[in-house]
């Protein structure tokens, strides 16, 4: 009998035996050849899904779900910035919504140069009271007589019916270089936002803004309809008015009808049944 050669692998004649390449291939490969299957289904399921479902599209109802999560969540709104409060406390008179023309006097300017130059000089301690210095400006570019208007309000406020009464306050006007407690300006219908920025003047009557006793020129020259014409009365009033809440003083109404009006009534807009009435203490 002929002896085997040893250089060929013997056969594995044993039952159950069949199949011996996959069994070389397990021995040779590992834990691999069972990835290899497991992969390619894998890939054969992503395949079949993009083929199914094409890139880009969405399940059906996705789209009625975005449109409900947009409507249900809108974008939140940017609350309107506030508004900046006067950087000063001011008080005035505010603009009747219909005035009747008022008497004319005597010629204005509506709009000056927007600037104010104070009127140098001064005067003396008027009263006896508790000091209270002022300085006293004119727009320039109104064509007023500074001197004048100044001597006018020192005249008033150093009258014995106006604050100084009794002893209340004194009063001295001073110059541009002095230390002071006030200032009484004369401005221009048409720069009186400038000067009472915010405060609703309308252009037609004073107010007081910080510091300033800003005397609207129009009301100056002219006074008011119901004042019939008794421009040097309404003068008094003004200046002591606007005075009055520099000093502290809000505003009072009509006390009764035939009464004289206080000077802190709004007699810009109306007498309420009561007299005019320029003083604080009449």
């Amino acid at each position: 009998m002929a002896r085997p050669d040893p250089r060929v692998a013997p056969v594995d004649r044993r039952p159950g035996s069949g199949g011996g390449r996959l069994r070389r291939f397990t021995r040779r490969h590992g834990w691999r050849a069972y990835a290899i299957p497991v992969l390619a289904i894998a890939t054969i399921a992503v395949l079949v899904d993009l083929v199914l479902n094409p890139r880009g599209s969405a399940p059906a109802g996705a789209g009625d779900a975005a449109a409900s999560t947009s409507v249900a969540s809108p974008p939140s709104a940017v609350p309107p910035e506030p508004v900046a409060a006067p950087t000063a406390p001011a008080e005035i008179d505010a603009a009747p919504t219909v005035t009747a023309p008022p008497a004319t006097v005597e010629d204005y300017v509506e709009q000056g140069a927007g600037t104010l130059s104070v009127v140098d000089g001064g005067s003396e301690v008027l009263g006896t009271g508790p000091l209270q210095r002022f300085v006293v400006e004119v727009e320039d570019g109104i064509g007023v007589d500074g001197a004048a208007f100044a001597d006018a309000v020192t005249a008033t406020l150093g009258d014995p019916r106006s604050w100084g009464n009794g002893g209340r306050v004194s009063f001295q006007r001073v110059g541009a270089a002095a230390d002071y407690d006030f200032k009484v300006s004369l401005v221009s219908p048409g720069s009186m936002e400038t000067y009472c920025p915010g405060v609703g003047t309308g252009g037609y009557t004073s107010c007081r803004y910080g510091e300033r006793a800003v005397i609207n020129l129009a009301r100056w020259a002219t006074a008011v309809p119901h004042y019939e014409g008794d421009v040097a009365t309404y003068r008094h009033y003004v200046v002591n008015h606007e005075v009055g809440h520099v000093l502290g003083n809000g505003h009072l109404q009509c006390p009764g009808p035939g009464q004289p009006a206080p000077v802190m009534q709004q007699q810009t807009l109306g007498l309420q049944g009561c007299a005019k009435n320029a003083w604080p203490y009449p």
